[in-house]
């Protein structure tokens, strides 16, 4: 499956390749250390700002914030940096290493869960989730935030949502079952043409052997999920952790006990969801409404 690009705002941006990075962040000490090592490389090349700008085609300043730490690289530019100085993909070995700071601090422990997940199960009453969104519909769906987040918010924003979705590509693959109220298909985020590609997009995962969409219909009434999202993510360890809106205070929970409230009502709202079958046949029939 192909997952779509993220990283770049609305209409593209090679020339700011990065995000700034907070000084609060216990992640700005290793984009520190990433930035010191690109300038070693350039200075051992014979090289100043100005020529190797011109050389990979991005500005001066842009280069010494990178090279001081204060701005977090994008992949495209370790890439091109690599290439430039002909370092047999070391530089480029550095996007491991800049993967987790392009997460916002809020999202990354999230992400890394993701990342270990064997397993995951999640019911989703107000928005489509955010790995299964389109780089366009998450664009404006955050865009609705209020008070609006930045243009350079916003963007880091939507590109770590497009990179969290890497997850559909590893091997082995773990197990999706994604739930969906119904209203989170009908409601034109970004427009009508946004929304199709949106339930496209649906269609597409859908179809993967070891993800299940299944849709909750609005005429379901009193049903499970009525206190809020649910994710249960397993682990090959063995272990789990869970959250829900409505209970524990909306935190993670690991202990066996508390798992079980959320595993057992996951599980019944999965028994009253359309099937993945018939799900699929919904979105179908949403895409030929819209």
């Amino acid at each position: 499956m192909d997952v779509e690009r993220g990283g770049e705002g609305r209409n593209g941006g090679a020339d700011e390749p990065g995000w700034d990075v907070d000084p609060e962040d216990e992640i700005s000490a290793v984009v520190e250390v990433v930035g010191h090592q690109l300038k070693l490389r350039r200075e051992a090349a014979g090289l100043r700002v100005a020529e190797f700008g011109e050389a990979i085609g991005y500005g001066e300043d842009l280069i010494r914030k990178i090279e001081r730490g204060v701005r977090i690289p994008r992949p495209e530019y370790l890439d091109k940096v690599d290439e430039v100085l002909d370092a047999g993909g070391l530089v480029s070995a550095m996007k491991k290493e800049m993967r987790e700071a392009r997460y916002p601090k809020k999202v990354r422990e999230l992400a890394k869960l993701e990342e270990r997940a064997v397993e995951l199960g999640l019911y989703s009453n107000h928005n489509i989730h955010g790995l299964l969104q389109t780089h366009e519909f998450a664009w404006a769906l955050l865009g609705t935030r209020r008070p609006a987040y930045s243009d350079e918010e916003l963007e880091r924003l939507v590109a770590a949502r497009m990179a969290r979705q890497s997850i559909f590509e590893r091997s082995p693959a773990p197990e999706f079952s994604f739930v969906q109220e119904e209203v989170t298909l009908r409601r034109p985020i970004g427009g009508t043409m946004v929304l199709r590609r949106q339930l496209e997009r649906l269609l597409e995962v859908g179809e993967l052997r070891n993800v299940e969409i299944q849709v909750m219909p609005t005429a379901c009434g009193g049903h499970a999920g009525t206190g809020g999202r649910i994710q249960v993510l397993k682990f090959a360890d063995g272990t789990a952790m869970g959250r829900t809106d409505d209970e524990f205070a909306g935190r993670p929970v690991s202990d066996p006990r508390r798992l079980r409230i959320l595993e057992l009502r996951y599980g019944i709202i999965r028994a009253q969801a359309l099937t993945p079958e018939e799900s699929l046949a919904f979105i179908e029939h949403l895409l030929g409404e819209t």
